[in-house]
């Protein structure tokens, strides 16, 4: 199997992405390219055998084609992307520039190599969305299916949407090889500090507040990490060519229940391993009080979306995904990971 190109596989979903496809193929390298920008961490894929790390801009065209050329890469794994909403609320201009002109330029390298080039060889591009995409649902709304109208309510949203378009017309128009997948929100190791289950866990351990956006009652389904993982491989193995496939974890919850779970996990952790008290002596369950304690309620996010939900009927139906992991098992894998790695995520803190 020839090696793939990994966008983006030194960030979060991205290097949990290289290291469940080494374990799976290790016929097929990875060559990871990505620009190390502040959610970028090499040592998310330190010591992946058979995983090389390129430190590039997803905008730089020529150096995308000479990578899909010189190493002679049929597939392209597009998770490179600005994330974090909030960020998106302060500064855009990022967002526009790495997913919609970064998306951009692979797909023009990948139309160049793979077909202006006239090499007759298969390809892939998977391009990795969001369920963002599709707005807010009401209460009683049925979920995301892959044809519901986008309607994005964040900087963050429309980009990856105009990514989402950009990937369709370039299969529609010049017969790129192209599988969009969308996904509800991930967690898992590897996951930068700054989302909700990372950050909020760091800050119980550290004794610091838990500001949950207004009332709490978001919803969001949440998937597993690895679960999202075999999503993408079933989808670059079995996808037709030019289809969206919904991604999901199928364990719709509301923020405030999360907290309420990552509260009662620390809980648990401490009353367990007694060594933890000693590490974080600022935590409340160091000194025998709830983590609860340290929730606070903080003016709601702009534009928050109330809902999101995922319709994975299709890619049950045609790839055969069906998720592995639920939020309880998940949540517990999750806070272990952190607990055992503090030398992973702690250097991030000063980002």
């Amino acid at each position: 199997m020839a090696d793939i190109l990994v966008t983006g596989g030194a960030g979060f979903i991205g290097s949990n992405f290289v290291r469940y496809w080494r374990e799976q193929h290790d016929n097929s390298g990875v060559v990871v390219l990505d620009a190390l920008t502040y959610a970028g961490n090499p040592a998310s894929i330190a010591g992946v055998e058979g995983a090389e790390l390129v430190e590039g801009d997803i905008c730089d065209t020529d150096l995308v084609r000479r990578l899909l050329r010189e190493r002679e890469i049929d597939t392209i794994v597009h998770f490179a992307a600005e994330s974090h909403v909030d960020r998106s609320i302060t500064g855009p201009d990022a967002f526009v520039q790495t997913n919609v002109i970064g998306t951009h330029s692979l797909l023009r390298a990948a139309k160049a190599e793979w077909l202006d080039a006239g090499s007759g060889r298969s390809h892939r591009f998977h391009h990795v969305s969001t369920d963002e995409v599709y707005g807010s649902l009401g209460p009683e709304d049925p979920a995301f299916a892959e044809t519901t109208a986008y309607a994005p309510n964040s900087p963050y949203s429309a980009s990856k949407a105009g990514s989402d378009h950009l990937v369709r017309a370039y299969h529609h128009t010049f017969g790129l090889d192209a599988v969009t997948t969308n996904c509800s929100n991930n967690y898992g190791p590897y996951q930068f500090p700054e989302k909700l289950i990372p950050l909020f866990l760091i800050n119980a351990l550290e004794g610091r507040k838990l500001p949950i956006y207004g009332d709490g009652m978001n919803v969001r389904d949440w998937l597993y990490v690895t679960d999202h993982c075999r999503g993408i491989e079933l989808a670059l193995e079995r996808g037709k060519p030019g289809e969206v496939y919904n991604i999901g974890g199928g364990e719709e919850l509301p923020n405030l229940t999360v907290v309420e779970a990552i509260c009662a996990a620390v809980d648990r952790a401490f009353a367990a391993g007694p060594g933890l008290a000693a590490r974080y002596p600022n935590a409340p369950a160091a000194r025998g009080d709830t983590t609860a304690t340290l929730k606070t309620f903080v003016e709601d996010r702009k534009g928050h979306d109330r809902r999101y939900a995922i319709d994975e009927r299709k890619a049950r139906a045609e790839l055969g995904y069906v998720p592995a992991v639920d939020f309880a098992g998940g949540l517990d894998r999750t806070i272990a990971w952190y607990l055992a790695n503090e030398d992973w995520w702690r250097p991030l803190l000063k980002r």
